[in-house]
């Protein structure tokens, strides 16, 4: 429907013509709203919901979204927690797109809507057609657990699979894509062809991303510990300038590391190849020295290898693990052992070099909590990356990305890097709200971003940081900045946690309990509590403190302290950037 115009030969003067065109943007307007309401009155509602920890599902959903509409139904796309569990049975036709997160757990966005489906009081759904989508990685025994469970239970409940799930590695782009072309024309079979307008302006996405990550450059390579302290955490400051690249505080940068050159001519030492020989990679023909360095993760190992090279080495042990299914003693096993700790170990198992790649993942990007305010840093994007580095099994091991970072980059390396939005986790939009970040460690990352967004909006809102680490004269990260912005008003409170300073170990999770009644009172005034670190041990510990304090200040039963905190993830209040 185009818009009314005026011609240029028309008889009005400016004024009279500057009125006209307002009175006609107006009229097409409330036609176009008029025309759309029709048409989707008649369109059948395809919801699609998502439950994500990084953003790739919210992504897809909106991709579905799109699809759905060039097939003239009208998609409702929702975040898990934006629905109740009563909502569900009146979703005639759905789509679950979910990751999992961690070992075979559900979003922090899904949670409160999965307890709710998995509870006796959860209604009957026989008449709901659905499919799932599940977003997960095989490097977790687990894989898409969060999908499979979704499936499983909405089956239970008498809904109706119209077509199987998919489940995706961490390459899931070409199998999301196939599936959206196969399910949402089932989804649209039989409805009513209508034409829905859409007069939202689609969101413009970037010509960056995973597959065509831009080239950045690295300006600040800087050691933030000191040369005495047990760990190596740097600063980075990389390059946007030119790219029409943005990002926001509490987003994470993803970087496309190549691996160590001396690994690469270990392990091929190990293998007895010299590199030079030729094998097909993604439709070229590369050296295996060159796939090794760019294409194939070189460092932990796969099912796939731990099998194989459990097949071909006889050894009880490890076939022993392997059979027993017994996770933790597994992990324990393989703790601190990479790829090429198991060839040396079992120098018997050989492999030809085409045997040898074809049982390696491809190499994946790391992703990084940013720790820069893209708004006071619009051509700069800085990182806060703790080194691995460690010795164990008789050699010296470096991790892939961090040491990637710190090592291998020059001023002339293109740094291949993308951004992955977490729409989840930012800034309060109301100025004046309190905000409280648990952030020890490089989990400090987003909440440098965080206070750097809040100077620059002038927030008036009152801040709060728990940040520890092992000791204070070695490992206060960004001391001087930090003290900087309590000086100046932004950051109202810090608290500090250095575990290793006094004979009992102390941590955030400790300065909580220690400042309870002034934490509740905080989240009593609207206050946003977020979290960013280590989700095996601190994440959890963290949690529970936070239970307990809601239960001592506010003077509630354990079921009541679990409500509350609920209600703040149901408000996006109780936040978590963990890994």
């Amino acid at each position: 429907m185009k818009a009314p115009f005026i011609p240029e030969n028309a008889p009005y003067s400016d004024t009279q013509r500057a009125w006209l065109a307002g009175f006609f943007a107006g009229m097409h307007s409330h036609m176009l709203h008029s025309a759309s309401s029709v048409n989707q009155s008649n369109a059948r509602v395809l919801h699609i919901l998502y439950g994500t920890q990084t953003g790739n599902s919210e992504s897809l959903a909106n991709d579905a979204a799109a699809k759905a509409k060039s097939h003239g139904l009208l998609p409702i796309v929702k975040s898990m927690d934006k629905v109740e569990i009563g909502q569900l049975a009146g979703m005639a036709y759905l789509l679950i797109i979910t990751s999992t997160y961690g070992e075979g757990a559900m979003p922090d966005n899904a949670e409160l809507l999965w307890d709710a489906a998995n509870s006796e009081a959860a209604p009957n759904l026989e008449g709901i057609n659905y499919s799932v989508l599940a977003l997960g990685d095989t490097s977790y025994d687990l894989f898409c657990q969060a999908g499979i469970d979704w499936d499983n239970r909405l089956q239970e409940l008498g809904a109706t699979r119209i077509f199987d799930r998919v489940n995706c590695d961490v390459d899931f782009e070409a199998p999301a894509a196939q599936w959206l072309s196969e399910v949402i024309p089932l989804m649209a079979e039989g409805a009513e062809t209508v034409a829905v307008i859409d007069t939202d302006a689609p969101a413009a996405k970037s010509t960056y991303n995973r597959k065509n990550p831009f080239p950045a450059k690295l300006q600040v390579n800087r050691i933030l510990t000191a040369l005495d302290s047990s760990k190596e955490t740097r600063h980075y400051e990389i390059s946007i300038a030119g790219s029409d690249l943005s990002y926001e505080a509490g987003d994470a940068l993803c970087v496309i590391p190549s691996n160590c050159p001396d690994l690469v001519q270990d392990i091929l030492q190990a293998l007895n190849c010299n590199g030079d020989e030729e094998e097909p990679v993604n439709g070229e023909l590369l050296t295996v020295a060159e796939a090794l360095r760019s294409y194939y993760e070189i460092k932990l190992p796969g099912k796939e290898f731990l099998e194989e090279i459990a097949k071909r080495s006889g050894d009880q042990e490890l076939n022993a693990l392997l059979n027993s299914g017994d996770k933790e003693k597994l992990s324990a096993y393989l703790w601190g052992r990479d790829i090429l700790d198991l060839l040396l170990q079992f120098p018997g198992a050989e492999f030809s070099a085409a045997e040898f790649l074809r049982l390696l993942k491809p190499l994946q990007h790391r992703a990084y909590s940013i720790s820069s305010s893209g708004k006071k840093h619009p051509d700069t994007v800085h990182l806060t990356v703790a080194s691995v580095r460690y010795s164990g099994h008789g050699r010296q091991h470096k991790g892939v990305c961090s040491t990637y970072l710190a090592d291998l980059v020059t001023a002339d390396t293109d740094v291949k890097i993308f951004f992955s939005p977490n729409s989840n986790f930012r800034v309060p939009s109301d100025d004046s709200l309190p905000m409280i970040m648990v952030g020890p460690g490089t989990g400090i990352a987003p909440f440098r971003a965080f206070l750097q967004e809040r100077q620059f909006r002038q927030a008036s809102g009152k801040n709060w940081l728990f940040f520890g680490d092992r000791n204070a004269a070695t490992d206060f990260i960004y001391r001087e900045e930090i003290e900087t912005l309590q000086a100046e008003g932004v950051l109202t409170r810090l608290d500090l946690a250095f575990s290793r300073d006094q004979e009992q170990k102390i941590y955030v999770q400790d300065r909580m309990i220690e400042h309870g009644a002034e934490l509740y009172a905080w989240l009593e005034q609207g206050g946003y509590f977020f979290v960013c670190g280590d989700a095996y041990r601190m994440a959890k510990d963290v949690d529970q403190a936070l239970h307990e304090v809601i239960r001592i200040h506010g003077k509630k039963s354990l079921l009541e302290a679990v409500e509350y905190v609920n209600q703040l993830k149901k408000d996006k209040r109780y936040v978590r950037d963990v890994y």
